[in-house]
Parts: C-alpha cells; structure tokens; sequence
C-alpha cells in the first residue's frame, strides 16, 4: 500500500498545484485588466485637489481689441471733407452742364445718407457784370443746383440756397483761368 499512498500524495499535490497555477493565472490576468471605478459615498465629500501652478507665459497678452470707435459729426465738418463737391458753369449761364450734373448725383448720394444734415448752396460768379447782375446770377445757379438735388431724391428740407455774386471769389484774377474757378456752386453749413 506504500504505492498507492504515495501516489495519493503526489494527485494531491499535482491538484495543488494546478489549483494554484489556476489562482495565480486568475491573479495575473485580473490585476492586468481594467480597472471598474471605484464608487463613492455621496454623503462624503473627496479632499480637494491643490489647484495646478500656472507659470505666467514670458509674452504679454494681447490688450483688447475692442475700442469704441469714435463718433464722426458730419454736421462740424467741412462738406469736402467727406465727398461733397463744387460745379462750375459756363460765362452767364445757370444751366447745368453734364458734369455738373454727375457731381451733383454723387453728392445726392451722400446727401441722401446724410438726411440728418442740412446743406447751404452758395451761387457764386466771376468779377465781370454788375453786383446787381451778378447777384441775380449767383441766386440762379444756386436754385437750380437745389431742383436738380430734389430731383434726385435730396429733400428740400436739407436744401437752403443764397448767392454771393462776386464778393466771394475762390480764385483771385482777372482771366479766364480765375473767372472759370469763381462760377460755381459751392456747398456749405448754413
């Protein structure tokens, strides 16, 4: 019996050891895999993390972009400065030629932007004629300037009109290169 027992012994300690091999193997391949989170006790609250140092970056950050951008008043300003341009006419005459008729559709336009803002037509002319005569004159080329402007849309409202004759010249002369410059209508705040 010597033989049977110790065969006894040794199935007993081959089942040992797969048992054991098989706990091992169940150990190893438990602690490699996933880990399932770990739940918490809402009644009791984790410690607080220490929040992350930060060093500051070496560069400045940019300041902001937002500036309010500054109000233009159109009613100080000079009406050249924003577009509004003189026609001229021809030796006593207060029609209005093609150019003049093209200026006064751009600044129709503007105008018609601008409907806030009121507008002076000053009717100016050159040195020859009258004061009286010249007068007259300059009051024509300024009302038809303003119908014109009315025409295109600009209303009246925005429209005054006087005449200056030749008391105001823009170009100082005595020939036709001067006189051309002062027969004009020219825009201004009344």
């Amino acid at each position: 019996m010597r033989m049977g027992n110790n065969w006894k012994t040794q199935r007993t300690a081959v089942g040992l050891g797969l048992c054991l091999a098989l706990v091992l193997t169940c150990f190893l391949v438990g602690c490699g895999g996933k880990k399932e989170p770990v739940e918490t006790d809402v009644t009791t609250s984790p410690e607080p993390e220490a929040p992350e140092v930060v060093p500051e970056s070496p560069t400045p950050e940019p300041e902001e972009t937002t500036q309010a951008i500054p109000q233009v008043d159109y009613a100080a300003m000079d009406p050249v400065a924003y577009g509004i341009e003189d026609v001229f006419f021809d030796f006593d005459v207060f029609e209005l030629s093609n150019a003049a008729m093209s200026t006064l559709a751009a600044n129709a336009r503007i105008m018609r932007e601008h409907s806030d803002l009121v507008w002076l037509i000053e009717g100016h002319c050159d040195e020859r004629g009258t004061v009286e005569y010249n007068l007259a004159l300059g009051e024509k080329r300024a009302k038809k300037v303003r119908e014109y402007l009315t025409s295109l849309g600009v209303p009246a409202r925005q429209l005054q009109f006087t005449s200056y004759g030749e008391e105001r010249p823009f170009a100082l002369g005595h020939d036709e290169s001067a006189w051309e410059l002062n027969r004009r209508a020219h825009f201004a705040r009344p």
